[in-house]
């Protein structure tokens, strides 16, 4: 393959991750001339309403996909985090890469974590996951919407809308614009368990398997291990992208892997959590056991209320 075009959103960490894609490929691929195309998609243009009610699969990736079924593009480079569990009849999840810092983090111009806030105080997130585990964590604070790219959320506390804001560590490792705030926190998973798949990028291509061979190349197989459990966690559960669970497998040196999953109402009124610890063959089932164990302990119906919830 002489040339390859990745599509790929507009916006500066996601042009960064498809750069880090090119520059890789370019390490196997010395030769070969890869273009970046971008596109917008839904969540890019509705930035005054929350994520959980423009709907839940697809915000991030449709445009995407179309390009790549109009022979646009050959491949399209995603968040792992914003991809939905289930993939379209002729598309297929290529390579995922391996894994930046899973971690959410804390970013404030007073405060140097979320435990230095004062009573009240009002964090920055739209994220159901986060906002749940934020109120677990300090019931007493004030959640308040916020969207946008990193460097208009990051404008917005500079401004003062907020004392705190929660954002993906790893986007903000990326831009390097740690120093653009005077706090910045990466928050323990013991504290906010993540999404499933944050900080893993995964590549989509149509089923090509000569595409697919090429894509090899950039494929992790720990990313693969964590990704599996946590996504197979989230589809078991028939949750989507947008409803308040946060799963995290951690692959261990000695090859045992520790698995931390939470799901709940987006004001943390209600929620199970679990954490396990399993060998490393068995992690091709251990996403859906766990999912069916909070599935005896009512968690469908739990996300089915926080759903409901979200949309009002």
């Amino acid at each position: 393959m002489q040339k390859l075009v990745i599509a790929t959103r507009s916006s500066q960490l996601a042009l960064w991750q498809s750069e880090y894609i090119k520059a890789e490929l370019l390490k196997h691929y010395p030769t070969m001339e890869i273009e970046l195309k971008t596109f917008s998609t839904k969540a890019d243009k509705i930035l005054d309403v929350p994520l959980a009610k423009i709907g839940g699969k697809g915000l991030f990736t449709k445009e995407l996909e179309i390009a790549l079924q109009n022979h646009e593009a050959d491949i399209a480079v995603h968040s792992l985090k914003d991809v939905p569990v289930e993939f379209e009849e002729g598309f297929v999840l290529a390579a995922l890469t391996k894994r930046f810092d899973p971690r959410d983090a804390f970013l404030s111009q007073k405060y140097k974590n979320i435990h230095e806030l004062p009573q009240g105080a009002v964090i920055g997130t739209t994220s159901l996951r986060r906002r749940m585990e934020l109120k677990l964590l300090r019931p007493d604070i004030k959640l308040k919407d916020l969207r946008g790219n990193i460097n208009t959320r990051i404008a917005k506390l500079k401004a003062g809308e907020y004392d705190a804001i929660i954002l993906a560590a790893t986007g903000v490792q990326k831009l390097q614009i740690e120093h653009e705030v005077n706090y910045f926190s990466p928050i323990s998973v013991e504290d906010m368990i993540p999404s499933m798949g944050q900080a893993t990028l995964g590549i989509e291509t149509l089923n090509n398997p000569k595409l697919v061979e090429l894509l090899s190349v950039l494929h992790d197989q720990n990313a693969l291990i964590e990704s599996t459990i946590e996504r197979d966690f989230v589809r078991t559960l028939e949750g989507g992208c947008q409803v308040p669970i946060g799963v995290k497998a951690t692959l261990l040196e000695d090859k045992t892997i520790d698995i931390r999953a939470i799901v709940g109402m987006p004001d943390g009124s209600e929620y199970i959590k679990e954490e396990i610890n399993i060998d490393i063959k068995d992690y091709t089932n251990a996403g859906q056991n766990l999912a069916q164990t909070f599935i005896q302990k009512g968690a469908k119906e739990l996300l089915k209320r926080a759903e409901e919830v979200a949309f009002q």
